[in-house]
Protein backbone atom coordinates (compact mmCIF):
# COMPACT_ATOMS: atom_id res chain seq x y z
CA UNK A 1 0.00 0.00 0.00
CA UNK A 2 1.40 3.59 -0.85
CA UNK A 3 1.08 6.64 1.29
CA UNK A 4 -1.19 9.50 0.47
CA UNK A 5 -0.11 13.42 0.72
CA UNK A 6 -0.26 14.62 3.89
CA UNK A 7 -2.80 17.38 3.96
CA UNK A 8 -1.49 19.98 6.24
CA UNK A 9 2.25 19.48 4.03
CA UNK A 10 3.21 22.97 2.57
CA UNK A 11 3.14 23.23 -1.44
CA UNK A 12 6.92 23.01 -2.49
CA UNK A 13 7.77 26.88 -3.55
CA UNK A 14 11.41 27.05 -5.30
CA UNK A 15 12.83 30.40 -4.09
CA UNK A 16 14.05 32.82 -6.38
CA UNK A 17 18.02 31.99 -6.67
CA UNK A 18 20.48 33.78 -4.33
CA UNK A 19 22.28 35.73 -6.95
CA UNK A 20 18.55 36.91 -8.07
CA UNK A 21 17.36 38.16 -4.60
CA UNK A 22 20.99 39.92 -3.74
CA UNK A 23 21.11 41.78 -7.49
CA UNK A 24 17.36 42.87 -6.69
CA UNK A 25 18.66 44.90 -3.69
CA UNK A 26 21.39 46.66 -4.95
CA UNK A 27 19.09 49.38 -6.12
CA UNK A 28 20.45 49.83 -9.83
CA UNK A 29 18.28 48.85 -13.45
CA UNK A 30 18.14 45.28 -14.19
CA UNK A 31 17.31 44.77 -17.73
CA UNK A 32 15.43 41.38 -18.45
CA UNK A 33 15.13 40.94 -22.62
CA UNK A 34 16.31 38.73 -25.26
CA UNK A 35 19.01 41.88 -26.03
CA UNK A 36 20.22 45.30 -25.73
CA UNK A 37 19.82 47.61 -28.85
CA UNK A 38 22.90 49.63 -27.59
CA UNK A 39 24.91 49.14 -24.63
CA UNK A 40 26.41 52.29 -24.72
CA UNK A 41 23.03 54.58 -24.42
CA UNK A 42 21.59 51.99 -21.68
CA UNK A 43 20.04 54.11 -18.95
CA UNK A 44 21.97 53.18 -15.98
CA UNK A 45 21.20 53.94 -12.23
CA UNK A 46 23.25 54.89 -9.60
CA UNK A 47 24.86 52.05 -7.44
CA UNK A 48 25.57 53.32 -3.77
CA UNK A 49 27.75 50.33 -3.16
CA UNK A 50 30.20 50.86 -6.01
CA UNK A 51 29.94 54.60 -6.17
CA UNK A 52 29.49 54.67 -10.24
CA UNK A 53 25.86 54.37 -12.35
CA UNK A 54 25.58 50.85 -13.79
CA UNK A 55 22.86 48.02 -14.55
CA UNK A 56 22.38 44.39 -14.57
CA UNK A 57 21.61 42.26 -17.49
CA UNK A 58 19.71 39.42 -17.01
CA UNK A 59 18.78 38.39 -20.78
CA UNK A 60 16.89 35.32 -21.59
CA UNK A 61 19.68 32.75 -22.81
CA UNK A 62 21.98 33.79 -19.33
CA UNK A 63 20.24 31.02 -17.35
CA UNK A 64 21.38 32.15 -14.01
CA UNK A 65 25.07 30.88 -15.23
CA UNK A 66 26.90 34.60 -15.48
CA UNK A 67 26.29 37.65 -14.51
CA UNK A 68 26.53 40.59 -17.49
CA UNK A 69 26.76 44.57 -16.18
CA UNK A 70 27.51 47.37 -17.69
CA UNK A 71 29.47 50.14 -15.37
CA UNK A 72 30.38 53.51 -16.35
CA UNK A 73 32.80 55.89 -15.57
CA UNK A 74 32.38 59.79 -15.68
CA UNK A 75 34.18 62.06 -17.59
CA UNK A 76 37.61 62.21 -16.19
CA UNK A 77 36.37 60.62 -13.47
CA UNK A 78 37.23 56.99 -11.62
CA UNK A 79 35.71 53.99 -9.63
CA UNK A 80 37.20 53.38 -6.38
CA UNK A 81 39.05 50.38 -5.93
CA UNK A 82 37.39 47.03 -5.22
CA UNK A 83 38.04 43.80 -4.83
CA UNK A 84 36.19 40.69 -6.57
CA UNK A 85 36.77 37.30 -5.79
CA UNK A 86 35.84 36.00 -9.21
CA UNK A 87 38.02 36.88 -12.33
CA UNK A 88 36.24 38.90 -14.86
CA UNK A 89 36.29 39.70 -18.88
CA UNK A 90 35.63 43.49 -19.63
CA UNK A 91 34.98 44.90 -22.48
CA UNK A 92 34.81 48.65 -23.78
CA UNK A 93 31.99 49.74 -25.17
CA UNK A 94 32.92 53.28 -25.16
CA UNK A 95 35.41 55.59 -24.05
CA UNK A 96 39.29 54.97 -22.74
CA UNK A 97 41.46 54.81 -19.56
CA UNK A 98 43.38 52.94 -17.26
CA UNK A 99 43.10 50.35 -15.18
CA UNK A 100 45.75 49.11 -12.10
CA UNK A 101 45.26 45.52 -10.92
CA UNK A 102 46.55 44.40 -7.90
CA UNK A 103 47.04 41.69 -5.30
CA UNK A 104 47.08 42.27 -1.24
CA UNK A 105 50.81 43.19 -0.63
CA UNK A 106 51.33 42.74 -4.16
CA UNK A 107 52.73 45.47 -6.65
CA UNK A 108 50.33 47.26 -8.96
CA UNK A 109 50.17 46.78 -12.57
CA UNK A 110 48.71 49.54 -14.51
CA UNK A 111 47.48 49.51 -18.22
CA UNK A 112 45.50 51.91 -20.75
CA UNK A 113 42.39 50.91 -23.24
CA UNK A 114 40.65 52.29 -25.42
CA UNK A 115 37.11 51.46 -26.76
CA UNK A 116 36.84 47.86 -28.24
CA UNK A 117 39.87 46.74 -26.06
CA UNK A 118 39.06 42.89 -24.04
CA UNK A 119 40.79 42.53 -20.98
CA UNK A 120 40.97 40.03 -17.70
CA UNK A 121 41.05 41.43 -14.58
CA UNK A 122 42.17 38.09 -12.39
CA UNK A 123 40.28 36.76 -9.36
CA UNK A 124 40.97 38.06 -5.61
CA UNK A 125 42.46 41.36 -7.14
CA UNK A 126 42.08 44.87 -6.31
CA UNK A 127 41.10 46.66 -9.71
CA UNK A 128 40.77 50.69 -9.87
CA UNK A 129 39.18 52.20 -13.40
CA UNK A 130 40.04 56.03 -14.56
CA UNK A 131 38.87 57.61 -17.59
CA UNK A 132 40.97 59.33 -19.78
CA UNK A 133 38.68 60.94 -21.49
CA UNK A 134 37.62 64.81 -20.48
CA UNK A 135 34.30 65.17 -23.28
CA UNK A 136 32.04 61.87 -22.63
CA UNK A 137 31.81 58.84 -19.95
CA UNK A 138 33.18 55.33 -20.55
CA UNK A 139 31.41 52.51 -20.94
CA UNK A 140 31.93 48.98 -19.47
CA UNK A 141 30.79 45.22 -20.76
CA UNK A 142 31.56 42.69 -17.21
CA UNK A 143 31.34 38.97 -17.41
CA UNK A 144 31.60 36.46 -14.72
CA UNK A 145 30.34 33.42 -13.05
CA UNK A 146 28.99 35.19 -10.33
CA UNK A 147 24.94 33.90 -10.38
CA UNK A 148 26.12 29.69 -10.31
CA UNK A 149 29.06 30.84 -7.66
CA UNK A 150 26.34 32.28 -5.14
CA UNK A 151 24.08 29.60 -5.63
CA UNK A 152 27.46 27.75 -3.99
CA UNK A 153 28.20 30.02 -1.53
CA UNK A 154 25.09 32.30 0.10
CA UNK A 155 27.49 35.38 1.43
CA UNK A 156 28.32 38.35 -0.70
CA UNK A 157 31.44 39.38 1.90
CA UNK A 158 32.94 36.30 0.20
CA UNK A 159 32.91 37.95 -3.10
CA UNK A 160 33.08 41.32 -2.35
CA UNK A 161 36.42 43.12 -0.46
CA UNK A 162 36.94 39.54 0.91
CA UNK A 163 39.83 40.00 3.63
CA UNK A 164 41.28 36.60 2.36
CA UNK A 165 44.77 37.19 0.77
CA UNK A 166 45.69 34.94 -2.69
CA UNK A 167 48.30 32.68 -2.13
CA UNK A 168 49.46 34.23 -5.33
CA UNK A 169 50.16 37.96 -6.99
CA UNK A 170 49.12 36.64 -10.65
CA UNK A 171 49.75 40.30 -11.96
CA UNK A 172 53.41 40.10 -11.16
CA UNK A 173 55.89 42.75 -11.12
CA UNK A 174 54.24 44.27 -14.31
CA UNK A 175 57.67 43.61 -16.53
CA UNK A 176 57.01 43.01 -20.04
CA UNK A 177 56.48 39.59 -20.00
CA UNK A 178 53.52 40.00 -17.24
CA UNK A 179 50.14 39.85 -16.78
CA UNK A 180 49.27 42.22 -19.69
CA UNK A 181 51.85 41.38 -21.74
CA UNK A 182 51.23 41.40 -25.81
CA UNK A 183 49.04 37.90 -26.73
CA UNK A 184 50.51 35.05 -28.39
CA UNK A 185 49.38 32.82 -30.83
CA UNK A 186 49.16 28.83 -30.11
CA UNK A 187 48.87 26.74 -32.93
CA UNK A 188 46.85 23.28 -32.52
CA UNK A 189 47.77 19.55 -32.88
CA UNK A 190 46.43 19.60 -36.52
CA UNK A 191 44.80 16.41 -35.64
CA UNK A 192 42.57 18.41 -32.53
CA UNK A 193 41.78 21.45 -34.44
CA UNK A 194 38.62 20.89 -36.50
CA UNK A 195 37.04 23.97 -37.75
CA UNK A 196 39.55 26.29 -36.03
CA UNK A 197 43.27 26.41 -36.58
CA UNK A 198 44.87 27.93 -34.02
CA UNK A 199 43.88 30.15 -30.68
CA UNK A 200 45.31 33.44 -29.20
CA UNK A 201 46.58 33.15 -25.54
CA UNK A 202 46.67 36.70 -23.46
CA UNK A 203 44.56 38.87 -20.74
CA UNK A 204 44.68 41.57 -23.16
CA UNK A 205 43.34 42.41 -27.06
CA UNK A 206 43.74 46.00 -27.59
CA UNK A 207 40.92 46.26 -29.90
CA UNK A 208 38.77 44.07 -30.95
CA UNK A 209 37.22 46.22 -33.76
CA UNK A 210 40.57 46.35 -35.53
CA UNK A 211 41.78 42.27 -34.64
CA UNK A 212 43.38 41.27 -38.15
CA UNK A 213 44.77 38.05 -36.88
CA UNK A 214 41.86 35.63 -37.78
CA UNK A 215 42.07 32.34 -39.49
CA UNK A 216 38.95 30.49 -41.24
CA UNK A 217 36.23 29.37 -39.42
CA UNK A 218 35.55 26.22 -41.97
CA UNK A 219 32.03 25.10 -41.51
CA UNK A 220 29.76 27.56 -40.16
CA UNK A 221 29.42 29.14 -43.63
CA UNK A 222 29.83 32.63 -45.41
CA UNK A 223 33.47 32.36 -45.68
CA UNK A 224 33.69 33.86 -42.03
CA UNK A 225 36.67 34.11 -39.88
CA UNK A 226 37.80 34.00 -36.49
CA UNK A 227 39.87 34.81 -33.60
CA UNK A 228 39.69 32.09 -30.44
CA UNK A 229 40.66 33.77 -27.32
CA UNK A 230 41.92 31.70 -24.00
CA UNK A 231 43.49 33.10 -21.23
CA UNK A 232 45.99 32.34 -18.97
CA UNK A 233 45.35 30.14 -15.77
CA UNK A 234 41.27 30.89 -16.46
CA UNK A 235 38.22 28.05 -17.92
CA UNK A 236 36.72 31.21 -19.38
CA UNK A 237 37.26 31.32 -23.13
CA UNK A 238 35.95 33.62 -26.13
CA UNK A 239 35.77 34.39 -29.18
CA UNK A 240 35.48 36.67 -32.23
CA UNK A 241 33.41 35.80 -35.91
CA UNK A 242 34.21 38.29 -39.08
CA UNK A 243 32.18 37.83 -41.88
CA UNK A 244 31.80 39.02 -45.22
CA UNK A 245 29.29 42.30 -46.34
CA UNK A 246 25.69 40.52 -47.61
CA UNK A 247 26.62 37.07 -46.47
CA UNK A 248 25.22 35.00 -43.42
CA UNK A 249 25.74 32.12 -40.81
CA UNK A 250 24.37 28.79 -40.80
CA UNK A 251 22.19 28.03 -38.08
CA UNK A 252 23.46 26.72 -34.64
CA UNK A 253 22.93 25.58 -31.26
CA UNK A 254 25.10 25.09 -27.95
CA UNK A 255 24.59 25.62 -24.50
CA UNK A 256 23.33 28.71 -22.15
CA UNK A 257 25.30 31.84 -20.93
CA UNK A 258 27.54 33.18 -24.39
CA UNK A 259 26.99 37.09 -24.31
CA UNK A 260 27.41 38.30 -27.58
CA UNK A 261 28.45 42.13 -28.20
CA UNK A 262 28.89 44.08 -31.54
CA UNK A 263 32.01 45.13 -32.02
CA UNK A 264 30.98 46.90 -35.81
CA UNK A 265 28.44 45.88 -38.54
CA UNK A 266 24.98 45.69 -38.95
CA UNK A 267 22.65 43.21 -38.93
CA UNK A 268 20.38 40.75 -37.32
CA UNK A 269 19.99 37.01 -35.87
CA UNK A 270 17.44 35.07 -35.39
CA UNK A 271 17.05 33.12 -32.36
CA UNK A 272 14.70 30.35 -32.09
CA UNK A 273 14.01 26.81 -29.99
CA UNK A 274 13.63 23.65 -32.16
CA UNK A 275 10.28 23.96 -33.69
CA UNK A 276 8.80 27.36 -32.52
CA UNK A 277 8.70 30.92 -33.67
CA UNK A 278 11.82 33.17 -33.60
CA UNK A 279 13.12 35.81 -32.32
CA UNK A 280 14.66 38.96 -34.74
CA UNK A 281 17.21 40.48 -32.75
CA UNK A 282 18.77 43.74 -34.57
CA UNK A 283 22.52 44.89 -34.43
CA UNK A 284 24.45 47.01 -34.55
CA UNK A 285 28.24 48.72 -33.02
CA UNK A 286 27.15 48.21 -29.11
CA UNK A 287 24.39 45.71 -29.07
CA UNK A 288 24.34 42.80 -26.62
CA UNK A 289 22.12 39.52 -26.62
CA UNK A 290 22.36 35.73 -26.18
CA UNK A 291 20.88 32.76 -27.58
CA UNK A 292 19.20 31.08 -24.79
CA UNK A 293 19.79 27.31 -23.89
CA UNK A 294 19.87 24.77 -27.10
CA UNK A 295 17.97 27.66 -29.31
CA UNK A 296 19.33 27.58 -32.85
CA UNK A 297 20.16 30.94 -33.94
CA UNK A 298 21.80 32.06 -36.73
CA UNK A 299 23.72 35.64 -37.80
CA UNK A 300 23.04 38.34 -41.28
CA UNK A 301 25.46 41.03 -42.11
CA UNK A 302 23.36 43.59 -43.78
CA UNK A 303 26.19 46.47 -44.00
CA UNK A 304 28.52 47.17 -46.82
CA UNK A 305 31.31 45.73 -44.92
CA UNK A 306 32.78 42.71 -42.84
CA UNK A 307 30.60 42.18 -39.49
CA UNK A 308 31.81 41.09 -36.25
CA UNK A 309 30.32 39.73 -33.33
CA UNK A 310 32.49 38.95 -30.15
CA UNK A 311 30.87 35.71 -27.87
CA UNK A 312 32.05 35.56 -24.04
CA UNK A 313 31.97 31.91 -23.40
CA UNK A 314 30.79 30.06 -19.89
CA UNK A 315 32.47 27.46 -18.08
CA UNK A 316 33.20 24.70 -19.68
CA UNK A 317 30.21 22.56 -17.83
CA UNK A 318 28.08 24.72 -19.92
CA UNK A 319 29.45 25.78 -23.66
CA UNK A 320 27.65 22.25 -24.89
CA UNK A 321 30.99 19.99 -24.93
CA UNK A 322 29.16 16.97 -23.95
CA UNK A 323 27.67 17.15 -27.24
CA UNK A 324 30.84 16.09 -28.96
CA UNK A 325 28.75 12.66 -28.74
CA UNK A 326 25.82 13.66 -30.20
CA UNK A 327 25.19 13.92 -34.11
CA UNK A 328 26.85 17.42 -35.13
CA UNK A 329 24.30 17.78 -37.65
CA UNK A 330 21.30 18.07 -35.11
CA UNK A 331 23.34 21.26 -33.97
CA UNK A 332 24.20 23.16 -36.84
CA UNK A 333 21.62 23.53 -39.74
CA UNK A 334 23.66 23.62 -43.42
CA UNK A 335 22.58 26.10 -45.90
CA UNK A 336 20.32 23.21 -48.29
CA UNK A 337 18.43 21.89 -44.87
CA UNK A 338 17.15 25.62 -43.95
CA UNK A 339 13.86 26.98 -44.26
CA UNK A 340 13.41 28.76 -47.69
CA UNK A 341 12.20 31.70 -45.60
CA UNK A 342 15.18 32.38 -44.01
CA UNK A 343 17.13 32.88 -47.64
CA UNK A 344 13.67 35.25 -48.66
CA UNK A 345 13.78 37.52 -45.64
CA UNK A 346 17.44 37.82 -46.45
CA UNK A 347 17.08 38.93 -49.80
CA UNK A 348 14.03 40.92 -49.00
CA UNK A 349 16.16 42.75 -46.62
CA UNK A 350 18.95 43.87 -48.29
CA UNK A 351 16.59 45.32 -51.27
CA UNK A 352 15.63 47.42 -49.05
CA UNK A 353 19.11 48.97 -48.53
CA UNK A 354 19.49 48.91 -52.46
CA UNK A 355 21.73 45.64 -52.10
CA UNK A 356 21.97 42.03 -53.06
CA UNK A 357 22.58 38.80 -51.51
CA UNK A 358 26.54 37.73 -52.11
CA UNK A 359 25.49 33.95 -51.23
CA UNK A 360 26.84 31.81 -54.09
CA UNK A 361 24.11 29.34 -55.79
CA UNK A 362 26.25 26.45 -55.03
CA UNK A 363 26.05 27.23 -50.89
CA UNK A 364 22.15 26.06 -51.31
CA UNK A 365 22.80 23.18 -53.55
CA UNK A 366 26.16 21.46 -51.81
CA UNK A 367 25.97 20.70 -48.19
CA UNK A 368 29.30 20.16 -47.90
CA UNK A 369 30.19 22.40 -50.41
CA UNK A 370 33.22 25.39 -48.55
CA UNK A 371 34.31 29.31 -49.39
CA UNK A 372 37.29 29.35 -50.78
CA UNK A 373 40.00 30.94 -48.61
CA UNK A 374 42.56 31.15 -50.75
CA UNK A 375 45.40 28.44 -49.12
CA UNK A 376 44.10 29.70 -45.67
Amino acid sequence: MTQGPQQDAPAYIRKPAFYDRWMESQGIPIYRDYFIEDGRTLELGFWEERGHPAAFLQLAGQAGVTEARISEIPPGGSIKPYKFALEEIVYVLQGRGVATVWADGGAKRSFEWQAHALFRIPGNHWVEYASMAGDAPVRLLHYNNLPVSMSTVQDPSFFFDSEHVTAADVVGDGGDDGFYAEAKVVEQDPRLTGRVRNYWYGNFFPDMRAWDKLVPFRGRGAGGTTVFVQFPGSELTAHMSVFPSKTYKKGHRHGPAFVIVIPFGEGYSVMWPEGKDKVLVPWHEGSIFVPPNRWFHQHFNLGGDPARYLAFHPLPQFTGTGELIEDVNRDQIEYPSEDPDVRKHFEEELAKRGLKSDMPGMAYKDPKWEWDYAGA
